[in-house]
């Protein structure tokens, strides 16, 4: 291999592994701010997950808060069963 060759295959390396770096950098340096601004751009979201908890490996519970009111949601193999929380209207 022509000693020219090798010059070029190290210099190619270094230039990726540079914009890798740079890249690197700027999420670091930048990323978090770019997403706090996305999110905060947003309307508040209505409808979130509070917990979810598995029952067993097909089938889990998951508690959905909707505005102000919580649904119980039962998530199985062929089935969806929601159930209001407990105490709520």
């Amino acid at each position: 291999m022509p000693f020219l060759q090798i010059i070029q295959m190290v210099a190619a390396l270094a230039v990726t592994l540079g914009l890798f770096g740079l890249g690197v950098w700027g999420l670091r340096r930048y990323g978090p701010n770019v997403v706090k601004r996305l999110s905060d751009a947003r309307a508040e979201r209505r409808m979130a997950v509070v917990e979810t908890l598995m029952l067993d490996t097909k089938s889990r519970l998951v508690l959905v808060r909707i505005d102000k009111d919580e649904r119980l949601v039962l998530i199985g193999p062929g089935q969806l069963i929601e159930r209001p929380k407990a105490g709520a209207k």
